[in-house]
């Protein structure tokens, strides 16, 4: 059925059934989560709904993964386990991380549900919000470092829309992680291992210890204590990487800064070495770049290989070196963090009881890029073959600029640290019918970035290029040695902290009995305050960190606002067959203004074997306080053309190709993004033991808050012209940025782009929809054991953006575009089989193939890359189980069961080329073995 029909049907249904509550995909029409059962006629509440109720009276609207299918996935972070969600697309990763200098969010784990945004997935922990990962950036939502794995119990994913329930951030849906509750006994849990090539090894451990029986003493306390380490895993451990070959593929994306150095003449000095007849082992050069151990026409060894290769087609060109940053890089990095969750309960009478939580996380890891690279200047006559020719007699030519590669300076290494702190203290219980709870929540994410290697003193590490003491040519004497570790960078460079601290209250009560069961409603209200701070170190503020510029960074920023927000929800069973559910919530920002959005939805359940389900409603996304306040942040494109130039040089992009500087701005008058959505599905259980689930989703963003592309202005300069600033440009006021940028290169003749604006505004729409399968067959007996098996997939049918007010819209369907790609289909396949104290389980996550970025231009030839196809990505894992005593279980498991690669990809956007790093795993064939013992 075509897309739009699906569409007009969907909005039908919810108009004509007057709905209520959306459900997300489920297995069955009745609760097929294997968790706990629920003891009979208990009122629980569920995710996307204020309103308990007796867990048997429908299909839960969730999906729900619980802690044994986390155990068979045989993942241990909450990061994991978002790869294996089918409707996960384009959340942020620690491979996306992989870099070198300062950068929006080292190091932000998060949860991106439809690939909308991982601002619009709203994350929550036992119900209730956490803070949000504080360095400041473009994306804002919750580090999923800070969720304690260990303690998770299970995992419900609501597919669906549900800021008339929980307010902002919760357009593309909701992951509420669930922990253990009323605990007793103990748990010792062991997990170790490791890579079939080696590197990227892991070790965990956990204990959780409970006491005391809820019923009959009236309390509860328990806690579990998590502890992890990861190793590292670098480029020379992986045969993949060379199979790539992106010095072949994508000579263009690596670096001309070499060791030995590159020497990078100016006009008049390449005009000179020419017309005295200057050789590079018997090749006159042509190039303004040039390497003195480059083999030219010869073909012997030169360029000090592996990692600096002789490429004539790559960076450097056909009288230099080219770097190969991908032989000297890592892939995954090393972490070390540590997890605690802590709960009581207490009964104050038969109707109310006193809880507390306590949660800490700490996650420390190293992200380790490539060797530290720097442009010095030297006289000529500490470059033998270069003063041989004369050069030094002519002072304009006498000043040599060298793009030196430090490899004694080692590898650029950022230690980033980020940890949660989360404190809740609520009262809940029943008050003459109305089933209340209170909550006061006080929580922090605190991120810590370091340069811990490889980052050095700026100037200082000028002045020792141009005395001749850093040898850019060579190793260096002891003194230049010496002179190296001096100016190595140990420190804190960066700081941000963020704080939530919010009271909520809500309460639910059946008013009258309808005919399927009571109607019944729900009232609350909440109030936040959410703060932000950013503190750069006076060094970084000094801008003397090679390779870590603070350019444009404004110093100390310290912000906070109030949020207030009033909701109701009321819940009608008509009948047996038929329940509606409609949900209001009002929220006010302080500065930012007010939003009301609803929600319709509808269940129908003709039949105990089949279950429709509809529902309609709006959303929306504050902006954060890093939109409205960010410091400036000045950072750089990737390469493009500029059209100017383009038109003055006969379309030659070897001239008119570069990364242009940016300014980023936040914007203080940002309104909130808005969007309207539905969903239209069934549910069928064709048997006791088969059931399948569709659900049709559509999701419409306006108002997005976004910056217009940087190469979307290019494109444009017509529209969008008076955002590119170039050194022919009329004198600005003083102080202003233009000034301070290219004030002191104003030329009415030199029409170069200076820098490019990025302004955070309120613009276009986003366009999302798609279908969400679920296969599911459960506890089929035979005489070889049990089986089960199943399959969840997304299949996505629009995802498209405008980047700007009235442009045309830009789809990232089966494409990538900018930063990323949403695949057409995603899914996850499991099988299991038991008997007795065995089980096996088989599984498959797919992601299949698209068209790739195909823009990154060959600034040496001129030509753009050719258009690749990334290919479909499938990996298998297998584990075993097995039963020692009632007690004692262990299990050992096999990731990538077929050692796959990661695809090939072109794309230019993150620092790790050859490969896209936000979806695939480079650690290949993956062994492990955990232990769990039980007390009891």
């Amino acid at each position: 059925m075509p897309a739009a029909m699906i569409a007009r049907a969907a909005w039908l249904l919810c108009a004509g059934l007057a709905a209520g509550s959306g459900h997300a995909q489920t297995a069955s029409p009745a609760d097929t989560t294997t968790a706990p059962a629920t003891p009979a006629l208990q009122r629980v509440e569920v995710t996307g709904s204020l309103i308990k109720r007796i867990d048997t009276e429908q299909a839960l609207p969730v999906q729900v993964i619980t802690r044994e299918e986390i155990d068979k996935l045989g993942i241990t972070t909450a990061s994991e386990l978002m790869s294996k969600i089918s409707a996960s697309s384009n959340g942020l990763s620690d491979g996306a991380s992989i870099n070198v200098g300062g950068y929006d969010q080292k190091g932000f784990n998060s949860a991106n549900l439809r690939g909308i945004g991982t601002s619009s997935t709203l994350v929550l922990l036992n119900g209730r919000r956490m803070a949000n990962f504080a360095s400041p950036g473009d994306d804002s939502g919750v580090d999923l470092h800070n969720i304690p794995a260990a303690a998770i119990d299970h995992v419900d994913i609501l597919l669906d829309g549900a800021s008339a329930i929980y307010g902002t951030d919760a357009i593309g849906g909701v992951i509420n992680f669930i922990t253990r509750r009323d605990y007793r006994g103990g748990d010792l849990n062991v997990y170790l291992a490791g890579t079939q090539e080696g590197g990227a090894g892991k070790r965990t451990a956990s204990i959780a210890a409970g006491t005391g029986d809820y019923d009959s003493d009236g309390f509860n306390v328990f806690g579990v204590f998590d502890l992890q380490h990861t190793g590292r895993l670098s480029t020379s451990q992986r045969q993949f990487i060379a199979d790539l070959d992106v010095p072949g593929r994508l000579p263009y994306l690596l670096s001309g800064y070499t060791s030995p150095a590159n020497i990078r003449l100016s006009s008049d000095q390449r005009d000179y070495l020419q017309s005295v007849g200057f050789e590079i082992n018997g090749k006159p050069i042509v190039n303004r770049t040039i390497n003195l151990s480059a083999p030219g026409t010869t073909g012997e060894a030169g360029c000090n290989p592996p990692a600096n290769l002789y490429l004539p087609d790559g960076t450097g060109g056909e009288d230099a070196c080219t770097y190969d940053y991908m032989r000297d890089t890592e892939l995954y990095p090393k972490s070390d963090s540590l997890n605690f969750l802590g709960r009581g309960v207490l009964k104050l009478g038969t109707d109310t009881q006193l809880f507390a939580e306590v949660t800490f996380s700490r996650t420390k890891t190293d992200y380790v890029g490539s060797s530290a690279r720097v442009q010095g200047y030297l006289d000529v006559s500490l470059i033998p073959e270069l003063a041989a020719t004369g050069m030094g007699t002519n002072p304009d030519l006498a000043e040599i600029a060298v793009n030196t590669r430090l490899f004694e300076a080692g590898n650029r290494t950022s230690t980033l640290t980020s940890q949660g702190e989360r404190y809740v203290l609520g009262l809940s219980g029943t008050l003459q019918g109305w089933d209340y709870d209170l909550g006061l929540n006080h929580s922090v994410n605190t991120v810590e970035d370091a340069d811990t290697h490889g980052y050095l003193l700026y100037q200082e590490l000028l002045d020792g290029i141009a005395n001749g003491l850093i040898n850019p040519f060579g190793p260096s004497s002891a003194e230049g040695k010496a002179l190296l570790d001096s100016l190595q960078i140990n420190e804190e460079v960066r700081r941000s902290r963020g704080t939530m601290n919010s009271i909520d209250a809500k309460a639910s009560h059946a008013l009258m009995r309808l005919e399927g069961g009571d109607l019944a409603v729900a009232l609350g209200g909440e109030f936040r305050v959410e703060s932000q701070s950013y503190r750069p170190s006076a060094l970084l503020v000094s801008d003397n960190i090679n390779n870590d510029g603070a350019a444009g960074e404004l110093g100390p920023t310290d912000h906070s606002r109030k949020v207030a927000a009033v909701f109701a929800e009321v819940n009608a069973p008509i009948t047996k067959a038929l329940e509606l559910q409609f949900a209001v919530r009002h929220d006010k920002y302080e500065g930012v203004g007010s939003t009301t959005n609803p929600k319709l939805g509808v269940s129908f359940k003709p039949n105990p074997d089949l279950l429709f389900r509809a529902s309609a409603g709006t959303g929306f996304r504050a902006p954060s306080l890093s939109d409205l306040y960010r410091p400036t942040v000045l950072s750089a494109t990737a390469t493009l053309p500029d059209p100017v130039c383009m038109a003055e040089n006969d379309n030659d992009l070897s001239v008119c190709a570069d990364n242009w500087a940016t300014f980023r701005y936040s914007n203080p008058d940002l309104k909130p993004e808005r969007s309207r959505q539905f969903s239209i599905g069934a549910v069928m259980q064709a048997s006791r033991a088969v059931s399948f689930s569709v659900d049709y989703w559509n999701i419409e963003k306006s108002d997005l808050i976004s910056t217009i592309g940087d190469d979307v202005i290019l494109a444009n300069l017509e529209k969008y012209g008076d955002l590119v600033h170039r050194y022919s440009d009329p004198a600005g006021p003083a102080g202003s940025d233009f000034m301070l940028t290219c004030g002191d290169f104003l030329d009415p003749d030199d029409h170069e782009i200076c820098y490019i604006d990025l302004r955070k505004e309120n613009r276009g729409k986003l366009r999302s929809s798609g279908l969400d399968i679920v296969a599911e067959l459960r506890d089929v007996k035979t005489d070889f054991g049990t089986f089960g098996a199943k399959l969840s997939g997304t299949l996505a049918l629009v995802s498209k953006e405008q980047t700007g007010n009235n442009d045309p819209f830009i789809s990232n369907l089966g494409r990538f575009v900018t930063d990323g790609v949403v695949q057409r289909w995603r899914h996850r396949l499991s099988v299991d089989w038991e008997q007795g104290p065995w089980a096996l389980t088989l599984g498959n996550t797919f992601y299949s193939g698209y068209d790739d970025q195909n823009s990154a231009i060959d600034t040496d030839t001129g030509t753009v890359v050719a258009p690749n196809r990334v290919k479909a990505y499938s990996l298998w894992d297998l584990s075993g189980a097995y039963d020692v005593t009632p007690e004692f279980k262990v299990r050992a498991g096999i990731k990538n069961l077929f050692d796959t690669s990661p695809p090939f990809s072109n794309q230019a956007y993150y620092f790790l080329s050859g490969y896209d790093s936000t979806y695939t795993d480079p650690r290949g064939r993956f062994f492990y073995l955990s232990a769990n013992y039980a007390f009891r």
